[in-house]
């Protein structure tokens, strides 16, 4: 086998400069998930008590080095378990990146791609959603793409009703007992669920201004390829969040225009405005966009 070149006694060639690109690559991907959050933290914990072992394990500290080698050796279940959800969005990340997923046009299913033609009726989520906001009366809006969102679902109370702007208003009341929560809809615009709980996502990069809504907001996003709307309950603003992206303070047609984009429907000639946003791609980052009602 031909050589690149030694290092000592390790003779280094192609597949090993492959190797250390492609583990390279794995860990910057995983630095990415869990950036900004607390299994950062839990890491570097490890990280101490694996020190600590070599360093007792050298000394000849039997004792010690016995029970940290027993916590070590059950580190594999113990990490599964503690970044079960650190372990779920780096798999989600992966199977969106991945030659097999239907949006990728080398997907050797590719021939199975069909337009997605939504049924959700955008301009009854719309006028609620400015309703509730006139009133600052806080909501949750998930709109359901390629998954379901079953799990999510359950966490609430089933419905399948068809979506209207009324059943949405009536909801939101704040004196409803569906109002708390978000309510999910499907891709044949039913809404299939209410008062349901979302994942609260644990970033850094959320600005400290906004609440919890648009943490739990963006926890969906993270875990799912689902359009959730907020309405404050503070401000009244209207955000949106897709994938990682966040933007906030939204008008009805920088909103319709998003929409429409997002689930790949036609746009008719009133959304075609200058101050409509591009959204061909998202930024990897929650970014804050303002932007005048």
């Amino acid at each position: 086998m031909f050589f690149l070149f030694t290092v000592g006694f390790l003779e280094i060639d192609w597949i090993d400069i492959c190797d250390i690109l492609l583990v390279s690559y794995l860990m910057f991907q995983l630095y990415l998930v869990i950036k900004g959050s607390v299994a950062v933290k839990i890491l570097s914990g490890i990280l101490v008590i694996y020190l600590v072992y070599v360093m007792v394990e050298s000394l000849g500290m039997r004792l010690l080095s016995t029970i940290l080698g027993q916590f070590l050796g059950v580190g594999v279940l113990a990490g599964i378990v503690i970044f079960q959800q650190e372990i779920r969005k780096f798999l989600l990340m992966l199977g969106r990146s991945s030659v097999f997923d239907k949006g990728n046009k080398f997907s050797p299913f590719s021939w199975k791609r069909t337009e997605n033609n939504s049924k959700v009726n955008i301009n009854a989520i719309i006028e609620a959603t400015f309703v509730l906001s006139s009133t600052q009366t806080g909501a949750l809006i998930v709109i359901a793409r390629s998954s379901e969102l079953k799990f999510y679902a359950e966490t609430g109370d089933m419905m399948h009703a068809i979506l209207s702007k009324r059943l949405i208003l009536s909801i939101f009341n704040k004196y409803s007992p569906l109002h708390d929560g978000a309510i999910i809809i499907t891709n044949e615009g039913l809404i299939k669920a209410a008062r349901c709980i979302l994942p609260v996502s644990e970033s850094a990069e959320i600005p400290p201004s906004l609440g919890l809504r648009h943490r739990a907001a963006a926890g969906l996003g993270e875990v799912s390829d689902a359009i959730i709307l907020i309405v404050s309950e503070e401000t009244g603003n209207v955000s949106l969040v897709s994938g990682e992206e966040m933007m906030i303070n939204l008008s009805p047609a920088n909103l319709k225009k998003i929409l429409h984009t997002l689930l790949s429907q036609k746009i008719t000639n009133e959304t075609h405005e200058s101050n409509a946003p591009d959204t061909s791609s998202f930024n990897p980052n929650f970014v804050e966009r303002t932007r005048e009602i």
